[in-house]
């Protein structure tokens, strides 16, 4: 067996004795012999077994505690949508636990492992950019564990997810800058396993069809850690080309302003010759100069439903499971200075 799926029944077989009586002897009840305990403390150490927190945790009383799970504390957006759930668990009782992976898997599943044990009464989670196996919250969902997903959505059947229109507020936005009169509109996307990513792609490449413009794959260009430096250095690259671009859609702030940094270190003037859209409106989006014009995404309002939809999961009468659920929350596109010609 796999190393930490011992369970109870296996300690039980190999010793010969009944469940309970392993059962009892790990939780030291009296009435089983000093010997029995220290065999099968013995196994279940060199087993590495574990008891199902999951399960503990169900059959006890509410914590009045819900736990969180995001990338960054740091980032805008989760930021807001940490507001919005702190708003929503306070006013119906309930404190909140916050865990930040920093965009680790190896991080993510200490971290719910960690509020599992705790007897934490329901999740809230936005997975890292690493997670494309999800079976540490499958388990949880099959258990009938309260769990909602916000932002980006698992690949997962039965999980209850709220998220925003990443499709309409990137069709939206390159529709602005083939409005301003760009024509070859570079994008700057997202981590490619991650939903929002694609969908922002799939935004970016309806609007130019619908323009009957072309749709250039050497114009789609990932930036995986969505950071300045990074896009700095694609945009100083490409737009030193003669065949450059003349727009750039960006899947997330940082990335246009690193963008926009890069597009200015070669002399380019935004928006005379580069119009530049971002997305998630961070604070500091209408600082910079020019003023970046950015799809803005109701992270409070995401963090409100999310929590409200899980506070009705945990107290939901019975042992059903939960009903599967995705909803999605409308953005906006804020024209700045950026991208008006």
């Amino acid at each position: 067996m796999k190393i930490g799926q011992a369970t109870i029944k296996d300690i039980a077989k190999a010793l010969n004795v009944s469940s309970s009586t392993v059962s009892r002897a790990l939780k030291d009840y009296p009435g089983i012999s000093d010997e029995t305990k220290r065999k099968v403390k013995e196994l279940a150490d060199k087993w590495n077994y574990r008891p199902n927190a999951v399960a503990l945790s169900l059959r006890k009383s509410k914590s009045f505690t819900i736990g969180v799970i995001i990338p960054e504390v740091v980032h805008f957006f989760f930021s807001t949508v940490i507001s919005g759930i702190e708003e929503v668990a306070f006013m119906h009782g309930y404190n909140v636990i916050l865990c930040q992976t920093n965009e680790k898997l190896k991080r993510e599943i200490s971290s719910v492992e960690t509020i599992i044990s705790n007897q934490i009464d329901g999740l809230l989670v936005s997975f890292s950019k690493e997670t494309t196996n999800f079976d540490h919250f499958k388990r949880l969902i099959e258990q009938h564990y309260p769990v909602v997903f916000f932002d980006r959505i698992p690949n997962l059947e039965n999980s209850v997810n709220i998220t925003v229109n990443d499709y309409q507020g990137a069709f939206d936005a390159t529709k602005h800058l083939i409005s301003q009169g760009y024509k070859d509109i570079l994008h700057l996307a997202g981590p490619r396993n991650l939903d929002i990513s694609k969908n922002r792609m799939n935004g970016y490449m309806d609007a130019l069809k619908e323009a009957e413009m072309p749709v250039k794959p050497h114009r789609i260009i990932e930036c995986p850690e969505g950071v300045q430096e990074e896009s700095f250095k694609i945009c100083a690259k490409v737009f030193k080309e003669q065949d450059r671009p003349d727009a750039i859609f960006a899947n997330n702030d940082m990335a246009a302003a690193g963008a926009m940094r890069g597009v200015k270190s070669l002399g380019l003037k935004i928006p005379e010759d580069v119009g530049v859209v971002g997305f998630s409106n961070w604070q500091f989006s209408s600082m910079v100069d020019p003023p970046l014009s950015t799809v803005s995404q109701p992270g409070f309002k995401i963090g409100e439903r999310a929590t409200q939809l899980l506070i009705e999961m945990i107290e939901q009468k019975g042992d059903e499971p939960f009903t599967p659920k995705l909803e999605i929350l409308e953005t906006e596109l804020l024209i700045r200075g950026s991208s008006v010609r």
